[in-house]
């Protein structure tokens, strides 16, 4: 598999953020994107409980990285996530971006998050939006 490029100040992938994940991020032969990441203490919300919001970046994150294996540069515009059960620190999380439709500009994804016991913890989907202009050389620039 072969890793999607990140942003180097990214909280979800970037390498030189020292507060973030750090994550990586593989495109499977079938196009979609895949990342694995342990339930860290420091991103809990309730005691001994993943936050919910890095769920959701996690998931955004994993959507829009198979819209970039496509080499299309986007920003999210839309995105609702269900969140299914609760992730204890130090379970291990897999998370999984599928591109679903493609009209134009516009590309809807769908993405699952699983624990290590193999049950969705969240479920997500999402519409980006090809950047464009400014924006584009924006998103360039920040490539590691």
């Amino acid at each position: 598999m072969k890793e999607v490029v990140r942003y180097k100040d990214c909280f979800v992938c970037g390498e030189q953020n020292e507060i973030g994940l750090k994550a990586k991020f593989f495109v499977r032969d079938d196009g979609a994107v895949i990342s694995k990441i342990v339930a860290d203490a420091r991103f809990q919300g309730y005691k001994d409980v993943l936050h919910g919001g890095i769920i959701s970046s996690m998931l955004d994150e994993v959507m829009i990285k198979a819209v970039l294996a496509k080499g299309v540069f986007a920003v999210t515009a839309e995105m609702t996530v269900k969140f299914k059960r609760p992730v204890l620190t130090g379970q291990k999380i897999s998370f999984t971006g599928t591109v679903t439709e493609e009209r134009r500009r516009v590309f809807k994804a769908v993405g699952s998050a699983v624990n290590d016991l193999g049950e969705e913890v969240a479920s997500s989907k999402a519409t980006y939006l090809e950047a464009k202009g400014d924006l584009y050389s924006i998103l360039t620039e920040s490539i590691e």
